[in-house]
Order: C-alpha cells, then sequence, then structure tokens
C-alpha cells in the first residue's frame, strides 16, 4: 500500500506560480510511475503530467507543455508538479497518482493509488 498527500495548492492570479507536492509513504521502497491529473468542475478528471520509475522519462498534457514541470526527490519520496505561466483554465482540484510498475501512462485507470487532492485556483 501507499498513502500519497497532496499539499501547496492555493489561489494564484494568471501568469503566476505554484508548486505542488506528493509525499508518498507506505511502501516506497519500489520506484513507482508517478502521475498528476486534475479535475475541473463539470468535468472529468484529466492527465496532467508523468513521471517514469527511473525518472528517465516524463510525459505532459498538452495544454500544460512548457508550463508545467513534474520531478521527483526519491530521499524525499516526493514528487513535485511545477506550474508556471499559470491561466485561468488551470483551475481545478489536482491529483497525485501513483501506480506499481516504472511505466508512465496517461490514463487515469493505470494508477493504483491515489492523494485526496488540492485545490488550484487561478484568478484572472
Amino acid at each position: 500500500q501507499v498513502q500519497l498527500v497532496e499539499s501547496g495548492g492555493g489561489l494564484v492570479q494568471v501568469g503566476g506560480s505554484l508548486r505542488l507536492s506528493c509525499a508518498a509513504s507506505g511502501r516506497t521502497d519500489s520506484r513507482y510511475a508517478m502521475g498528476w491529473f486534475r479535475q475541473a468542475p463539470g468535468k472529468e478528471r484529466e492527465f496532467v503530467a508523468a513521471i517514469s520509475g527511473s525518472d528517465r522519462m516524463t510525459s505532459y498534457a498538452e495544454p500544460v507543455k512548457d508550463r508545467f514541470t513534474i520531478s521527483r526527490d526519491s530521499a524525499k519520496n516526493t514528487v513535485y508538479l511545477q506550474m508556471n505561466s499559470l491561466k485561468p483554465e488551470d483551475t481545478a482540484v489536482y491529483y497525485c497518482a501513483a501506480r506499481g510498475t516504472t511505466l508512465v501512462v496517461r490514463t487515469s485507470r493505470g494508477y493504483d493509488y491515489w492523494g485526496q487532492g488540492t485545490q488550484v485556483t487561478v484568478s484572472s
């Protein structure tokens, strides 16, 4: 079992930045692939970014490419999502997820563990 806790969300103005953190505990000895998803009101949960278990591969959704960066600090068992140049359409609850293999996937069904989410609101 892996427990995930997100933090770092909040209210930010258009063009601003936030860094989300996802702290993992439990069976963190394995190098899980990790992902970030988001869900806006009235919309389905969508893929944002992912990092492989080896950290060699990352994947981003087109709307966030070149603005968001996913990274991992293995010593802290923490994955980050650096979000720059934020737009109102980035407003959503952001979820961290882990899957029991090292390979990156972009679908929510591919993930085994989920955090509770952290709210990001971008105001104009």
